[in-house]
């Protein structure tokens, strides 16, 4: 992605594009997997935490990003896909390795389907399974 898409797909959430947004965006697509607040704090290096997690808070109210909690080191972050504003239509599950500490995005399974009882109503789902990942269990 370029500038230009950057700047487009907050647009299209309704986030206005500041300089310190398309920089948390862009490392926020660069990367393979989902990243926490001090990852992203690193990769970025010229803004600070606070302005990095406004702009995360402000992704998640706009459903522009995915709050992943469950992992070994607090909630991870990743874009999310969807293209409705008031409804999450990317949520999927993900995997937590207990060895390397990774979490991986399992995006291509289907989230299993979960009957609420009456008057309860679903906003977000956080579905994290945990164990060894292929390249822990190969050592």
């Amino acid at each position: 992605m370029d500038e230009t898409q950057y700047i487009q797909l907050l647009e299209e959430h309704d986030i206005k594009p500041t300089a310190n947004r398309i920089l948390v965006v862009k490392a926020l697509a660069s990367s393979m997997q989902p990243l926490s607040l001090a990852e992203l704090e690193r990769r970025i290096m010229t803004i600070d935490k606070s302005n990095v997690f406004r702009a995360l808070s402000l992704f998640r109210e706009h459903h522009l990003v995915h709050a992943i909690e469950g992992s070994g080191d607090g909630t991870r972050y990743e874009l999310c896909h969807s293209h409705d504003h008031d409804h999450d239509e990317d949520q999927h599950p993900h995997f937590f390795c207990e060895v390397c500490q990774q979490t991986y995005c399992l995006d291509y399974m289907d989230m299993p389907e979960v009957a609420l009882p009456p008057g309860f109503e679903l906003r977000t789902v956080n579905f994290m399974l945990k164990g060894i990942c292929p390249h822990c269990r190969e050592k």
